[in-house]
């Protein structure tokens, strides 16, 4: 499902208009990255919840010639699911 699909489905399943689906949608985003860059966890329960890990610096290969390169450290965001997606 790509983003229109869920504006839409978003839309029918609530109610809304597309616009006010896309809106929503676009201020959920936007509130879970802010959140994010502070280091702030953001919980759904039930759903799951987005927090921030940090990568540590390693060395790769290149993988065209085989040369070692520096990857440096990170921070990535991560999702872990919540007890209704646990399949």
């Amino acid at each position: 499902m790509n983003k229109a699909q869920l504006i839409d489905a978003i839309a029918d399943k609530a109610g809304l208009t597309k616009v006010d689906a896309k809106r929503a949608l676009d201020s959920f985003t936007e509130t879970v990255t802010k959140a994010l860059k502070k280091n702030d966890k953001v919980a759904l329960v039930g759903f799951g919840t987005f927090s921030i890990s940090q990568r540590s610096a390693r060395t790769g290969r290149n993988p065209r010639t085989g040369e070692p390169i520096k990857i440096k450290a990170k921070k990535v965001a991560k999702f872990k699911a919540g007890s209704e997606l646990s399949f």
